[in-house]
């Protein structure tokens, strides 16, 4: 059978929740202000505005809100990538 090339393939231990962790309503209802620092840490029970698990754990600043996500610009190697994400998947950086 032909291997699966998903975006969340190989993910069913990075992305699983212990049995303590629970639905917060306040990680959905977070405010980010331009130029914050963030970390980016995939929250796997919401599945809507999802980052690639590539960037799971690397540390970006906010450039703009567009909707009710985030633009995050962070840099891989010598580049810079734009990556959009819902607030819940997000975490400040002081």
């Amino acid at each position: 059978m032909k291997a699966s090339k998903g975006t969340r393939r190989g993910t069913r231990s990075r992305l699983k929740k212990s049995t303590r962790d629970k639905f917060k309503v306040s990680n959905f209802l977070k405010k980010f202000k331009v130029d914050d620092r963030v970390s980016v840490n995939i929250n796997s029970s919401s599945q809507k505005g999802m980052p690639h698990p590539r960037f799971d754990g690397k540390i970006g600043i906010i450039k703009e809100k567009r909707g009710d996500s985030y633009v995050v610009q962070i840099s891989v190697g010598r580049s810079n990538r734009d990556v959009i994400a819902r607030p819940e998947h997000l975490k400040h950086i002081r």
